[in-house]
């Protein structure tokens, strides 16, 4: 028996028409690349995307055509998500940080029709002249006052605001088929060559319902949500999707991302809740801490795309901000775990909490996951075996965009994430390793992460990596590669009786480098692949 339920398609568009309706007056505060704060609304945006939606189809673009964004987290960019997508066009957001050559590539392979660029990412593009592919324009995010000249041998500039003006407010977004492409973001290319994934509009909105649960990102129409990371990087975990959904004020930090710019922003806008990667937030407390600072409306911080260091779950909570820890991965959308604890977790001691605090999380609903072992059999879920981490759910890649022939999973229906983890009777998944990172020791397994973790806990240590080096006895042992705090003193020493008591013996590195800083990928993940090849080589013997 079929039901009598309307088939409404779950689009986009409607999130933003849902915003405009019912938190209209709410607002939406952006740093902007030209300096000054914007200050707009939901109803504003609403109208302005509309308008945007006539410009790029006046343009010549199609339904499925893909519209490069080069930009940072702003109001204007926000208008790019729903105008796009909500057209029938696919929102491409171009990570800047990666290297040029990817960027045309990426530019190239996606077929993007215009490019919609800050005036920061200019100079980027002039450097691709010649190379961008089917780009037909150059829409710049600014108005007629900041227009740069025409630059020699990039397709022409259009200025963004004069675009807008130019159409009228009165577009209906049309009836989409939900699970058509709204969305597409690259892979960082930390295994390869970055490979791009679609996101649909069903994907989108499910996810974003999920990020919006009181176990997740706890959002409301009363929460003040600040996307710290990127909306360049997998749609800003959610949140451009998630925080209008629900009427909840967005603040975006635009290009500015240092300690003192966050905190400044969060302050005058009252922010109660913000997301980003460690490094972000190691930067935040460091200022902090310097200027005595304390984090006022800031009650939970959502921090992923690489482990959180237990001593920066210590730093934030003792200020009396809450930390989620969360995992996902570009193919995911990007969330798929989330660490809230239960009602029977209420009476652990600090440590016990800490403990299940640095775990990446449980599943969120929505999300299945599975461990499987070298046989393709699933661990137990005892928190001890480990094996290959697999998922499956509405918000999980099937392939990669041009690659539809090899489906991203190795088991039939699951994706192979590339991590190594535990999970346990409740669903708390502790990621191990990266299966390519994990280090295999006298046929045993030692953590890089577990290391870096008690590595970074040291007061005088700033950041750390943890490599397999060969060894000629044991088959690999554990590289330490290390920064220091500016002004801070540690030697080799020092750091192995750091881990003594804190880990088994045989998992303490013999071989440790003090090193000025580490090269990370374009999404701020240490760039392990160049770090075995700067120093794993030359680490024959163990440090003096």
């Amino acid at each position: 028996m079929r039901a009598l339920m309307m088939d409404v398609p779950l689009l986009v568009s409607r999130i933003l028409l849902h915003a405009a309706e019912y938190h209209g007056d709410t607002a939406i505060v952006s740093r902007s690349v030209e300096g000054p704060v914007h200050r707009t609304d939901y109803a504003t945006l609403h109208e302005r995307a509309r308008r945007l939606a006539r410009a790029l189809l006046r343009l010549g673009l199609e339904a499925g055509d893909r519209v490069g964004t080069l930009a940072w987290n702003s109001h204007r960019h926000l208008e790019l998500y729903y105008a796009a997508g909500g057209a029938g066009l696919v929102c491409h957001t171009i990570n800047p940080r990666l290297f040029p050559e990817q960027i045309a590539g990426i530019i190239g392979h996606a077929e993007d029709g215009v490019l919609c660029a800050d005036l920061t990412f200019l100079p980027l593009l002039e450097g691709l002249a010649g190379r961008l592919g089917a780009v037909r324009a150059v829409i710049v995010l600014t108005d007629e006052a900041h227009m740069p000249p025409q630059p020699a041998g990039l397709p022409p500039l259009l200025c963004y605001e004069d675009l807008l003006a130019a159409e009228a407010p009165d577009y209906d977004w049309p009836e989409l088929d939900e699970r058509s492409a709204c969305g597409l973001c690259y892979t960082s290319g930390t295994t390869g060559a970055p490979k791009g994934v679609l996101y649909s509009h069903r994907s989108s909105v499910l996810h974003a319902m999920a990020c919006c649960q009181p176990d997740v990102f706890d959002l409301g129409a009363a929460s003040v949500a600040m996307p710290v990371v990127p909306m360049f990087h997998v749609n800003a975990w959610g949140l451009p999707f998630a925080a209008p959904m629900v009427g909840a004020k967005l603040v975006m930090p635009g290009p500015r991302l240092d300690g003192a710019s966050l905190h400044e922003l969060m302050a005058a806008e009252g922010v109660t809740f913000s997301a980003g990667v460690p490094t972000v937030w190691m930067g935040f407390l460091d200022w902090m801490r310097e200027t005595d600072a304390t984090p006022g409306a800031l009650r939970r911080v959502a921090i992923g795309g690489s482990a959180c260091p237990r001593v920066m779950i210590e730093r934030l909570e003792a200020m009396g901000v809450s930390v989620l820890h969360a995992w996902g991965m570009t193919e995911t959308s990007p969330l798929g775990l989330a660490n809230a604890p239960k009602a029977k977790h209420a009476g652990l001691d600090p440590a016990a909490r800490l403990d299940l605090a640095a775990r990446q999380g449980r599943p969120l609903f929505g999300a299945s996951f599975r461990i499987l072992d070298d046989a393709g059999r699933d661990v137990p879920r005892d928190g001890r075996s480990f094996g290959r981490l697999m998922t499956r759910g509405p918000w999980v890649a099937s392939a990669y965009h041009g690659l539809e022939e090899s489906a991203a999973h190795a088991e039939a229906g699951w994706f192979e994430t590339g991590d190594v983890a535990t999970m346990d009777a409740d669903g708390y998944v502790s990621i191990v390793d990266r299966t390519k990172d994990v280090i295999k020791s006298g046929g045993e397994w030692i953590s890089s992460i577990a290391l870096e973790n008690i590595a970074v806990s040291h007061p005088a240590v700033q950041e750390a990596a943890v490599v397999a080096r060969p060894d000629a006895r044991w088959g690999e042992r554990p590289l330490l590669v290390v920064v220091l705090r500016p002004g801070a003193s540690l030697d080799a020493e020092a750091v192995r009786a750091h881990f003594e008591g804190r880990v088994a013996r045989w998992w303490i590195p013999e071989t440790i480098r003090i090193v000025e800083e580490l090269p990370h990928t374009a999404t701020g993940k240490l760039l392990k692949a160049r770090i075995r090849e700067l120093y794993a080589r030359e680490a024959d013997n163990p440090s003096p």
